[in-house]
């Protein structure tokens, strides 16, 4: 009995189709590290409004702090050391960074006001999130990167001033209560190691 040229064809096109699928699909991701951040799930709503979970940081590098936009001293010297940290960096390198300030007063920092530091403190977004969790997620994620907290009885907040470096996958590299227009050196050295 003859067959059907066609016939021949089908299964080498369906396995021809399988390994041009598997060609284009997506590759799988390592798992976390046990000591990565992003172990805690965490959405985040920034600046313009949109909610995703912080691991969509993974894979880029990240100088992390908490603050809240209507503190008047130490807050703004967080930003002023984000900034700093920017200035010390090559063009280059500034593209391989991204600066994430996440609030502890979630009620008040609305994306309305996180836009109007962002614009206020002239904050690029390409390279700068501004986000809030939600209000039960807020001493989960202070927990994890350390940072003590304690709102008093006039909405205002006593906090740790803590910048920390974040690698790739998360893990806290480097660490300092250092804050201000001039930070430590030994990170700024850590942030070129992390970039490289």
């Amino acid at each position: 009995m003859k067959r059907h040229p066609t016939r021949l064809l089908r299964p080498t096109l369906a396995c021809l189709l399988l390994v041009v699928a598997s060609a284009f699909a997506a590759p799988a991701v390592a798992p976390l590290p046990r000591d990565s951040v992003y172990q805690l799930p965490l959405p985040l709503t920034d600046q313009h409004g949109r909610t995703m979970d912080w691991r969509q940081h993974r894979g880029q590098p990240q100088v992390v702090a908490m603050f809240y936009t209507s503190c008047k001293y130490v807050c703004p010297l967080i930003v002023d050391s984000g900034k700093a940290v920017e200035h010390a960096l090559a063009p280059a390198e500034q593209a391989k960074l991204g600066i994430l300030l996440i609030s502890m007063d979630p009620k008040r920092d609305t994306p309305a006001a996180l836009m109007a530091v962002a614009k206020q403190r002239r904050l690029d977004p390409a390279h700068w999130s501004l986000a809030s969790p939600r209000a039960d997620d807020v001493r989960s994620v202070a927990g994890v990167l350390g940072v003590r907290y304690r709102q008093l009885a006039d909405g205002e907040f006593n906090h740790t001033t803590a910048l920390l470096l974040l690698d790739r996958d998360g893990r806290i590299v480097a660490r300092t209560e250092k804050v201000g227009s001039v930070v430590a050196p030994e990170f700024i050295a850590a942030v070129h190691r992390v970039l490289k």
